[in-house]
């Protein structure tokens, strides 16, 4: 059996059970709806609704559960890890947190760079964990940039999610908008500078105001912890050296993203990040056939593309003596 939990996933022999965070368990029914609309034999595709400490525990611990594939916390992830080790040593596939770097060179289209940047970390209202939300901009061209995406994050129509016009609907849920707003805070008593947002957008619901944050240095908290919400961090860099120093200086490894036009540039930040993905001039280009996951504590193992199959197949030796 597999296991998915979006949180995670399951499996057992050829049945899949797909565990749906507590928070949006109704899109994962309406897909076994669609499964079944689509033909799936009855039992193939398994839908749990739940809460992680209970169902998510069950599913991590279960002996008779061969693979589980999570996306969610780091602390979460490892909660799950550790389940499975105590249990039937199932395996495992994490894909995590994240604190992504989008660079920025002084030889870059800003506006084009600017665009990407605004969507590396608004889309999902910042939900996302590969969101680009550490921007790092080389000091020649920092107050150009910091400018245009001032202006640029401002222009985001935030607000109900089924109107066409909006770009970043609300936080999922009280708590989630809490603590976003709670680093913030944080942000501001590290010695921070709110460029714009900084605070909740209308008088209903959790919406917040796309934020930017300067005058920040790699030490403090909303530089170094992943806060899953429309707030990002802008700092400056002198050269390549300094830029891949920085943006190395966090546990976390997910993703990153280079904005450049030159292709040696592209290619030497590419290969000296530590991340499982890099955009070069543009962000969350995500495709089914290109591998998706991190490095350090943004996980284990890959999704999409083939190099996930390899997460769900085992590999048997047959040795023949045919004397």
């Amino acid at each position: 059996m597999w296991a998915w939990k979006i949180g995670p996933a399951i499996a057992c022999g050829n049945t899949v059970v797909l565990k749906t965070a507590e928070q949006t368990p109704l899109g994962g029914l309406y897909a076994a709806k669609l499964c079944k609309d689509a033909g799936f034999p009855p039992g193939v595709i398994n839908i749990i609704s739940g809460f992680g400490r209970t169902a998510g525990a069950a599913i991590a611990s279960h002996m008779k559960i061969h693979k589980v594939a999570f996306t969610g916390s780091t602390l979460v992830g490892r909660q799950i890890m550790k389940a499975a080790a105590e249990s039937n040593l199932k395996k495992v596939t994490l894909e995590l947190g994240g604190k992504s770097p989008n660079i920025v060179f002084e030889d870059a289209d800003i506006d084009r760079a600017v665009e990407w940047i605004n969507f590396g970390i608004y889309y999902n209202a910042g939900q996302c964990c590969c969101a680009g939300s550490r921007v790092y901009v080389q000091e020649s061209i920092y107050d150009k940039v910091i400018n245009a995406f001032k202006k640029r994050a401002e222009a985001n129509v935030v607000g109900n999610p089924f109107d066409e016009a909006t770009f970043q609907g609300a936080q999922v849920s009280e708590a989630q908008y809490n603590r976003i707003m709670s680093y913030v805070e944080i942000g501001k008593k590290e010695g921070a500078t709110v460029e714009t947002g900084g605070e909740r957008h209308g008088s209903e619901g959790y919406f917040i105001k796309p934020t930017v944050f300067s005058n920040v240095t790699e030490d403090m908290r909303i530089m170094q912890e992943e806060i899953f919400g429309p707030v990002c961090t802008i700092a400056k860099f002198k050269d390549l050296e300094d830029v891949i120093s920085k943006g190395n200086s966090t546990t976390y490894g997910l993703a990153s993203a280079v904005h450049t036009r030159s292709l040696g540039t592209a290619m030497e930040v590419a290969n000296r990040l530590r991340a499982g993905t890099v955009w070069v001039n543009c962000y969350n280009s995500i495709h089914w056939a290109l591998p998706f996951g991190g490095y350090g504590e943004s996980g284990i193992g890959r999704e999409l593309g083939k190099e996930a199959l390899r997460n769900y197949t085992q590999v048997k030796t047959v040795n023949i003596n045919l004397s």
